[in-house]
């Protein structure tokens, strides 16, 4: 299938024109990124497993009825998605201490949560995506109060799913990021649909076994071997049937600072 133009390019994936109207092809680039791109590599075969990995977690969250914007798998690197309209927000579930959440509210690292949390990120590179309420989001217009409530009940459903999922191949699921979209179909009809993506570059997923870190907290805090890690993930979720291991000479520094990881 041959590109069309191209529509956004973000930190790890690209955005290109669809064959038909109301859909985009999306790209997953191999570049890896922590502390709002301050820190970045290229690792060669990271897109290829997070188009896999994210195409078989969509697949599944549309068996259970979760809508989601994702329709096929093209190839290797690139999946079928129907155009929506992104509401500006990160929307993090949390099941256990980790990140930003434990040092912001001194938790030990690893301690499961009271219960799940759900915190919302206003989307903005420039502002480093900072965290936000409810009031702001329906003061400044980013979503109403009606879509807020489905947003919740979204990630909490698809919390409970992939909590069971991960939890079926040895794998603790301590905290996911996803972002939602408005989907409008004929009749000026709209819904709210789960977009981008589910991979481990906006999971912590850790070992149950050995409490290993299989994601990209490899990366942000130079544990190193991100690709055998994020193989690991496919290879348990069995979505390596068609090809081997992807090979590569490892992670290609192209610029770092000191901060410390979210």
């Amino acid at each position: 299938m041959n590109r069309r133009r191209r529509i956004y390019e973000g930190k790890a994936k690209v955005l290109y024109e669809g064959p038909e109207p109301g859909t985009l092809i999306q790209h997953f680039k191999d570049d890896a990124t922590a502390f709002n791109a301050k820190k970045h590599a290229l690792i060669d075969g990271k897109g290829v497993l997070n188009n896999r990995i994210s195409e078989y977690i969509f697949q599944r969250l549309g068996e259970i009825g979760v809508p989601t914007h994702f329709i096929k798998r093209l190839n290797m690197r690139e999946q079928l998605i129907r155009e929506v309209e992104i509401i500006p927000l990160e929307v993090v579930v949390r099941n256990v201490a980790a990140g930003s959440l434990a040092s912001r509210l001194g938790l030990d690292e690893g301690s499961a949560l009271p219960r799940s949390i759900v915190e919302f990120y206003y989307k903005n590179d420039k502002l480093n995506d900072p965290m936000v309420s409810e009031e702001h989001i329906t003061a400044f217009g980013w979503a109403t109060p009606a879509e807020i409530d489905e947003v919740m009940q979204m990630a909490l459903r698809v919390n409970d799913f992939l909590v069971g999922l991960f939890l079926g191949i040895g794998i603790r699921l301590v905290d996911f990021k996803v972002e939602f979209g408005r989907l409008w179909e004929q009749n000026d009809n709209m819904r709210i649909v789960l977009a981008d993506e589910i991979s481990p570059d906006c999971c912590r997923l850790w070992d149950v076994s050995s409490g290993d870190k299989m994601d990209k907290d490899r990366f942000r805090q130079d544990l190193g071997g991100l690709i055998e890690a994020y193989q690991e993930v496919a290879r348990r979720l069995g979505v390596l049937t068609e090809n081997p291991r992807p090979k590569g000479s490892g992670p290609v520094l192209v610029s770092t600072n000191g901060m410390k990881p979210n």
